[in-house]
């Protein structure tokens, strides 16, 4: 039969061991694509081109200038994230499915 401590020491380490699990599996899941790799996913197409991903943007955001661009794999889906400045001034992070256009995400940045 176990101790208390026992029990309360096999319990921390099961956390420890779910926690560190859940920590991997997050890091895995959304990766930074280089660009060759984006380039190789646009020319098979996989992904829309870049200048169709970012003239869908900025018809969102008239008259905006784009920023800093990424693309990632999120979960087995490719997500091309920018940042927007708008005609006022006003900064934007967008994220749409770079495979269709789909706007993910569109909202003032914090």
């Amino acid at each position: 039969m176990k101790t208390f401590k026992q029990t309360v020491a096999m319990a921390s380490t099961l956390i420890l061991v779910a926690g560190m699990s859940t920590t991997l599996a997050m890091s895995v899941q959304a990766r930074d694509l280089g660009i060759d790799e984006a380039i190789k996913l646009r020319d098979s197409g996989t992904i829309q081109s870049f200048d169709k991903l970012n003239e869908t943007a900025l018809a969102l955001h008239p008259g905006g200038v784009i920023g800093e661009t990424e693309l990632e794999n999120e979960w087995g889906r490719y997500v091309y994230q920018l940042e927007v400045v708008d005609a006022q001034g006003v900064e934007w992070d967008l994220e749409l499915d770079a495979t269709n256009g789909q706007v993910l995400k569109n909202h003032q940045d914090d």
